[in-house]
């Protein structure tokens, strides 16, 4: 029997909830820290917007994170979503066996 998938975390989840959120920081205020628009910040904690790699590299930078961190978040929302919408498509693709 397959393991139910968890529902996708999206980075600018994690972003509002694990630094944010305690730190007491706007999105506006990040913005302004990392030399960005306001909108890009305000898009990626609304989960309407993905983590791009030059916010990745900006967010690294000031949280003393690693680029990868906040890419492999993105990269792991986008596996997870998709997989849950192609489920069907992907079951019936017969896998390949040793000769």
């Amino acid at each position: 029997m397959a393991r139910p998938i968890n529902p996708p975390v999206h980075p600018g989840e994690i972003l509002r909830e694990e630094f944010l959120i305690p730190l007491g920081m706007s999105a506006g205020a990040l913005a302004k820290r990392l030399n960005v628009p306001r909108t890009r910040i305000e898009r990626l904690v609304s989960e309407t917007t993905a983590m791009t790699p030059d916010t990745a590299l900006r967010l690294g930078k000031f949280f003393a994170t690693s680029p990868e961190f906040w890419m492999n978040l993105q990269t792991a929302f986008d596996l997870t979503a998709q997989s849950q919408a192609m489920k069907e498509e992907i079951a019936a693709i017969e896998q390949m066996r040793a000769a």
